[in-house]
């Protein structure tokens, strides 16, 4: 097994030790309770066979919470030492090994695929074990995949502007988006028809989860609440640059997904460890501070959806509440079978939450539950697959998204 590095920069994602652009070209914060916009009932019909007018592909970018194996591909042509997330017991509960997911199965983005009778989507960047990165876009004929571990939304040079360390900035939004306007002739000229309208207009783009990364990454490099706070403007409008440029692309039907509980992750939980009791909500134990904060974020992001929507009323962009999905199984985990608790990593290496940055999951001092199904977490940064199957249950068929996707496309499986 090759080594591979230790240390708190694995809390916060920053698998920054690469640099992909040599290999490729391609307001006022309170801590007031937020009122969310109210989420109509979805009326939910599930087809025994593909919806004509449904969804023909996945067209997706992100982060972790996306990534199917572009961090992993890019390690392996690169010679790069290899992430925690290559090694066992990653991908054991669905693929029967690694494939660069970082959980112990399938992610969002396969259950959305998989409830819409598509192939699980590919990552753009390809088998990395043959030294070459293979983009053979027959591949990619039902969606592709540009999401990477550890990707921010703001580039490397507003990082390198404000005097921090570049945290993954090659593989920022900007820089996803490139690849994917790289490839979309090839793409195109794939489909039946050729078409680029066609294929975007029938594509369902999911635009995230992006911006964890850096509010992340700037909170662990010492930078304070007010200056980390004055971040999320930029970023929301980052998120929004990329909405009317994929827009302008052809793009309909884009899902953009709000941030998700950070005060309830097992990391930061052990992280930020402290004896304050007001620091901890009672009915969660999860940190109050961080999850205000990832709430204003979200109000953030609604407010700039709602601007969008009226600029383009043909266009349907859905606000995927990925917070309060998953603030069910901090409030309730038992109800969702997660009876060993949803604030404690079923992979670990020990210590408060099963979270030790000397001991990351897939290191081999590091030990796994037997039944990730009873956990909510798998690493303590991400969920497991039991998990984001609830999530991906709660956007599908209500009432996480805004407005509703459209059910009918929607498949039992």
């Amino acid at each position: 097994m090759m080594e591979h590095s230790h240390g708190s920069d694995y809390v916060f994602e920053t698998l920054c030790s690469v640099d992909i652009s040599m290999a490729f070209s391609a307001s006022h914060f309170s801590f007031k309770h937020i009122t969310f916009l109210q989420i109509l009932p979805i009326i939910l019909t599930i087809p025994t066979q593909h919806t004509i007018g449904c969804y023909t592909s996945i067209i997706s970018f992100g982060d972790s919470l996306a990534d199917t194996g572009n961090y992993l591909h890019y390690t392996q042509y690169s010679h790069s030492t290899p992430p925690n997330f290559a090694f066992p017991p990653y991908g054991e509960t669905y693929f029967h090994r690694p494939t660069g997911r970082c959980s112990d199965g399938r992610l969002i983005i396969d259950f959305i695929a998989q409830y819409l009778g598509l192939q699980l989507v590919p990552p753009y960047l390809g088998d990395g074990e043959k030294n070459v990165i293979t983009r053979s876009e027959e591949n990619f004929e039902e969606g592709v995949n540009f999401a990477v571990v550890g990707a921010s939304a703001l580039d490397a040079a507003f990082y390198k502007e404000i005097g921090l360390d570049d945290p993954c900035g090659n593989f920022s939004l900007e820089v996803q988006l490139g690849w994917f306007k790289e490839m979309l002739p090839s793409l195109c000229t794939n489909t039946s028809s050729g078409n680029c309208n066609k294929l975007l207009q029938s594509s369902l783009v999911l635009l995230g989860t992006i911006g964890g990364n850096d509010y992340d990454n700037a909170f662990m490099a010492g930078l304070s609440f007010e200056e980390v706070q004055s971040f999320v403007p930029l970023i929301v409008n980052v998120i929004a640059s990329a909405i009317n440029e994929l827009i302008k692309l052809g793009a309909v039907t884009l899902m953009v997904p709000g941030i998700i509980p950070i005060g309830c992750l097992p990391v930061n939980l052990a992280y930020y460890n402290n004896s304050k009791e007001e620091e901890y909500d009672p009915l969660t134990g999860c940190l109050i501070w961080l999850n205000k904060f990832a709430e204003y974020h979200n109000e953030l992001l609604q407010i700039e959806l709602n601007q969008i929507r009226e600029l383009h009323p043909h266009t349907t962009i859905i606000y995927a509440d990925y917070y309060n999905d998953a603030m069910r199984f901090y409030l309730s985990p038992s109800k969702f079978g997660f009876t060993e608790g949803a604030l404690t990593a079923c992979c670990g290496g020990g210590g408060p939450y099963n979270v030790n940055s000397t001991a990351e999951c897939g290191s081999p001092e590091s030990t796994s539950c037997d039944n990730p199904s009873l956990y909510a977490s798998w690493d303590g940064l991400h969920f497991t697959e039991a998990a984001y199957k609830w999530i991906s249950q709660g956007l599908l068929f209500g009432p996480y998204t805004i407005p509703p996707l459209n059910t009918s496309c929607v498949l039992l499986v």
